[in-house]
């Protein structure tokens, strides 16, 4: 049974004593409002502008309803996906989140080796409260990808990823739709930046070649060098293409929602793709997510893995995403919250639950495998 939750510490008290830990989505929101700052909440739940595109990533979910089929033998459910010629357990990597000190002070330690423990790929953000170094220490054995944000000086994008490539990570996800800011009025009215106040830092201030384009190592010139490098309205294919020959790893795009954009990426030698509108946090009044995904999985037609993030929640989801043509699914505020709920503990919960809620998912839909919910049936209402 649920018990009032007035502060961390009394969670955790709960948590530890198998009293209770937030189950649902909604109600590790509701934790997780309670346990951070406001600023710090706000940043993580708000959306873009009005805030249509973050509303609409959810109901048009809910626009899809799977039609199950039943008397199919779903005694052993096999929930592993492959990609890049590595096996992976269960179909849901961690999206890149920046600024985890927002919600916990361990941040992309706890949540990399929670991740470990279930084996679940953390993709780890450029703008994350500790280097990829340090993330690597925790959890060297673990399956880890660096998403990058490009650089104005290219060169420190290019040493990034090598920097990631030398610390064992497993793919580059190159995040294309942050040329800008989108315009975060929660953030304005909160007067709130966590970039300005340092909260990811990390990999920047680690970087020689990141230093070397600043006037002094002072902290003033290291937050002003991120906000002068970390949007990047130039950025274009031949940007790309050259990141291309400066790493042997796997390279993702993460930010397509147009068909044109991911045949593009396919002609261009792109490893993957990630259909995502960053969670409704860039552009408002665009395409949800899921929406984009069906036209674009015809377009890739299997010939790269197209990856889903903006808008899981649940196990239900998953099999929504995969059915729709997602070889595998990110998720990303849950685990945010999760974080601030109970740290690298929460976390883990909220794998086990996340987990098992898709086994059951997948079941009950009259599936066995991932490969076989791409013949799960799906209605989908106006």
């Amino acid at each position: 049974m649920a018990v009032p939750v007035n502060s961390k510490d009394a969670l955790l008290q709960n948590m530890n004593a198998g009293d209770y830990f937030p189950i649902s989505y909604e109600e590790l929101e509701e934790c997780a409002r309670t346990v951070m700052s406001a600023g710090a909440f706000g940043y993580v739940r708000s959306g873009a502008g009005g805030e249509e595109t973050l509303k609409s990533n959810r109901a048009d979910f809910q626009k899809h309803s799977i039609v199950p089929r039943v008397l199919t033998d779903v005694s052993t459910i096999n929930t592993s996906i492959t990609l890049f010629g590595k096996q992976y357990d269960h179909p849901f990597l961690l999206a890149p989140v920046g600024m985890l000190k927002l919600a916990h002070e361990d941040a992309d330690l706890a949540v990399a080796q929670a991740a470990a423990r279930y084996g679940i790929p953390f993709v780890q953000s450029t703008v994350s409260s500790y280097s990829i170094e340090e993330v690597s220490e925790v959890s060297p054995l673990s399956p880890k990808w660096f998403q990058l944000y490009w650089s104005n000086n290219r060169s420190i994008s290019f040493h990034m990823a090598e920097r990631a490539e030398k610390a064992g990570f497993e793919a580059i996800v190159l995040t294309v739709d942050t040329v800008m800011l989108g315009w975060r009025e929660e953030d304005l009215r909160n007067r709130f930046s966590p970039l300005k106040l340092g909260y990811g830092k990390a990999n920047y201030e680690s970087d020689p070649v990141f230093l070397q384009s600043l006037p002094d190592e002072s902290e003033e010139s290291i937050i002003q060098g991120i906000l002068n490098n970390i949007h990047h309205p130039s950025l274009n294919w031949e940007d790309v293409a050259e990141l291309k020959k400066r790493t042997k790893l796997p390279i993702l795009l993460k930010g397509i929602l147009h068909p044109e954009d991911a045949r593009l990426a396919v002609e261009n030698g792109i490893d993957g793709i990630i259909v995502s509108n960053h969670g409704g946090r860039q552009l408002d009044g665009i395409i949800s997510a899921i929406s984009a995904l069906p036209a674009i999985a015809e377009t890739v037609n299997k010939q790269i893995p197209v990856l889903f993030d903006s808008g899981i929640r649940r196990g239900a989801d998953i099999v929504k995403a995969i059915a729709l043509g997602a070889d595998a699914v990110c998720i990303g505020r849950p685990f945010v919250y999760a974080l601030a709920a109970g740290g690298q503990t929460g976390v883990e919960k909220l794998f086990e639950n996340l987990i098992q809620e898709t086994k059951v998912s997948i079941s009950l839909a009259g599936a066995s495998s991932i490969a076989g919910l791409s013949s799960v049936k799906l209605v989908q209402t106006t």
